[in-house]
């Protein structure tokens, strides 16, 4: 572990423009900087040991943030020292696992690296990270734009308020399920199933089903199209009958 670190440390940083890896970035038309999403989650280390496995050169120099271009510290993703230096995968898939946001690699990270839905009903990249956290949004973000608010792998079922989970004992209380219901879905278990989503006309019932007319249905699904009540069933059945089982 001391051999590893004291790599780590040797491995020298810069604080020019971003080289090498341009990941978790979007061109502004003078210059690649940091995607919304590059910062956006939470690092499984602390900051400080985080601050400390990937430092940047000059010490204290800035860390990869939103709307700015300044490198990411170069042990993030490569051990070598020539630039632009080639991406060493074992290092930058440890680097997204303990320090995703330190290295601004939050959008690779497994809960934002999913495809949004082909046509959403708002603009994916323009979601801010309020809006991730609003109960008014979170729902309708989770159905078309799930990897801007790290909301991949929920199939669309989501809590719209994030801290349900902190006191799960709310989802058998009385006088709260009007609550939980509508805001808990995820924790207390009340997302509508893919069945009760599909009943009248749909289900185990039909001998066969309508072509899917969309390639991407088996993404969309996994993204909530075929659970989520956001979608109608006639929208459902127009692009992905076979694979939402509706007759």
């Amino acid at each position: 572990m001391l051999f590893l670190l004291a790599f780590l440390f040797s491995v020298p940083s810069t604080s020019a423009a971003i080289v090498g890896d341009l990941n978790c970035t979007t061109y502004n038309g003078t210059a690649f900087v940091y995607a919304n999403t590059a910062t956006i989650c939470s690092n499984a280390l602390s900051d400080t040991a985080c601050n400390a496995l990937y430092p940047t050169a000059p010490a204290g120099g800035p860390l990869p943030a939103p709307g700015t271009d300044a490198a990411r510290p170069t042990n993030c993703y490569t051990s070598k020292t020539t630039t632009p230096a080639p991406v060493d995968k074992d290092m930058k898939t440890a680097a997204i696992n303990q320090c995703a946001k330190t290295c601004g690699y939050c959008c690779q990270s497994a809960p934002y690296s999913c495809p949004n839905a082909q046509y959403p009903s708002m603009n994916c990249a323009s979601i801010t990270n309020s809006q991730c956290l609003d109960p008014n949004w979170r729902t309708v973000i989770a159905a078309n734009c799930p990897a801007a608010c790290g909301l991949c792998n929920t199939g669309g079922c989501v809590d719209a308020v994030v801290d349900c989970a902190n006191d799960v004992t709310i989802c058998n209380s009385v006088g709260m399920q009007d609550f939980v219901n509508k805001y808990c879905q995820r924790t207390c278990g009340r997302c509508p199933s893919t069945t009760a989503a599909n009943s009248g006309g749909t289900g185990g019932s039909c001998s066969r089903f309508i072509t899917d007319s969309s390639a991407n249905c088996k993404a969309w699904s996994g993204n909530g199209f075929c659970s989520n009540t956001f979608y109608t069933t006639a929208q459902r059945k127009a692009y992905c009958a076979t694979t939402c089982r509706i007759c």
